[in-house]
């Protein structure tokens, strides 16, 4: 009889979706779980941009100090939302298959797309999103947009805005994606977008070894490169930085992208490899994009960030 697991969880409508789906495979499996809901920092913060908080990982640190104190044995997360430096002690047990990767536009109507009126404002908090909505219809505004889901889309309706970028995987999951939404297939995600990671602690092999029966090989190896390729770029979540990996017909794919903070500047690699070439593919990318002057522009985003702090 092994023991009962308990899942660790944030406690909005996504993050308990995502622990109940890993909860339910593990069951599948004759395991006994148990879900444990924790309040995250940046649940708790809403006043500030996550770049301004200054921290990478804001929404799984509370996790993994209760995964590290004992107090849970397991934590779901969206893998984009994890440092690509885990804490030590903890490791990365499952990666679930991929949902959609792509960004979408909530919004109240499409025809200012077409418009060069420059009274339209866009709502995310992602730096990402901004850069790359700026890089393309930079006559609009961009605020800010913080909290979960729900109270993003609540805020797009009670605000005068245009519209807001959401992650399409995180609406569909709680069937809240609006039927109109519009997809956004030119803006690159991020790094392992649509993914979620199952992480316990490197001495609990009994975790370990059910994990690895949920792995999703193809979406491990996919989200492997896009974080390798973060990490070279040393991002974390104070830079504008979009990745895709996707792997076909024993080929792997991939774009990366580095914009500067008002979306001006634009740094992209993409390319096509044999798959029996995957091994330092994202790192390699990263420093393609760091040689054709990404290393100044990182540069100065990081000097634009120390003057916000």
């Amino acid at each position: 009889m092994g023991k009962i697991i308990r899942i660790g969880t944030r406690e909005s409508e996504l993050a308990l979706w995502q622990a109940k789906t890993v909860q339910s495979k593990l069951e599948d499996l004759g395991c006994d779980t148990i879900l444990v809901p924790i309040t995250s920092t940046g649940d708790q913060i809403l006043d500030k941009p996550l770049y301004e908080l200054g921290v990478t990982g804001i929404f799984t640190k509370t996790l993994d100090i209760a995964l590290l104190k004992g107090q849970i044995d397991i934590a779901v997360h969206s893998m984009k939302d994890v440092p690509t430096q885990l804490p030590k002690g903890i490791v990365q047990a499952a990666v679930l298959e991929r949902a959609d990767t792509e960004d979408i536009l909530v919004h109240k109507g499409i025809d200012f797309l077409s418009s060069d009126s420059e009274n339209i404002t866009i709502a995310t908090g992602s730096l990402r999103r901004k850069a790359q909505w700026l890089h393309r219809y930079p006559h609009h505004s961009v605020v800010d947009l913080r909290g979960n889901v729900n109270t993003r889309l609540l805020k797009l309706i009670e605000n005068d805005w245009q519209g807001a970028v959401f992650a399409k995987a995180g609406l569909q999951r709680i069937k809240l994606l609006p039927k109109d939404a519009l997809d956004l297939d030119w803006m690159v995600p991020a790094p392992a977008q649509g993914a979620m990671m199952v992480v316990t602690t490197n001495s609990d092999d009994y975790c370990k070894e059910a994990l690895s029966k949920i792995n999703h090989t193809a979406t491990e190896v996919e989200t492997q490169i896009e974080r390798e390729f973060l990490r070279t770029l040393e991002g974390g979540c104070t830079a504008p930085i979009g990745a895709i990996a996707k792997l076909q017909d024993q080929s792997v794919y991939f774009k990366g992208c580095l914009f500067s903070l008002d979306g001006k500047e634009k740094i992209e690699v993409e390319k096509t490899i044999p798959e029996k070439e995957i091994s330092g593919f994202g790192q390699r990318c990263a420093n393609e994009v760091l040689d054709s002057g990404g290393n100044i522009l990182m540069q100065h985003i990081r000097d634009e960030n120390s003057a916000v702090h």
